[in-house]
């Protein structure tokens, strides 16, 4: 079959990773999700860690902003002082995702991979998963093991 790359986007606690792991074992093709930071710190050196803690950070909007911003292929040498800035970790990780979806059929879940490949020739599929609130409490009060308070923060 022709080469296609689907991406879940999905709300915190709305099974977007469970749905995306169930499509790409139905479909028997690769399944991405956070080993995405381990593989750009392959690539680049970085340390994962810086990887992880950007991704925290960048969660809260910043990742949105830099993900809008097309990936070209420029990425920081290590001699300069803003290698490990965040838009540098960015663009590793763009770097990753896009090697990969030339690479053959395959699910990526967050990343912002719908952002990332948006120009790419690859048939694409973009999903967004949403669940009302009280499902995705329950959900991430079974997975944390947190409070219903904990939870709804």
């Amino acid at each position: 079959m022709k080469n296609y790359v689907i991406t879940i986007a999905r709300g915190y606690g709305s099974g977007g990773r469970t749905i995306g792991q169930m499509l790409a074992k139905e479909l028997n093709i690769p399944y991405y999700d956070r080993e995405l930071m381990r593989l750009a710190s392959d690539e680049s050196g970085i340390n994962e860690e810086l990887f992880a803690k950007a991704d925290e950070k960048l969660k809260q909007s910043l990742l949105f902003k830099i993900a809008r911003k097309e990936y070209n292929g420029e990425l920081i040498p290590p001699d300069r002082e803003e290698f490990v800035s965040n838009d540098n970790l960015f663009a590793y990780q763009a770097k990753v995702i896009k090697d990969l979806a030339a690479e053959g059929p395959c699910v990526f879940v967050g990343r912002c991979a719908d952002f990332v490949l948006k120009q790419t020739d690859t048939p694409l599929l973009n999903v967004f998963v949403r669940a009302d609130l009280p499902f995705r409490v329950a959900r991430i009060m079974e997975a944390e093991g947190c409070t219903e308070r904990a939870a709804e923060d």
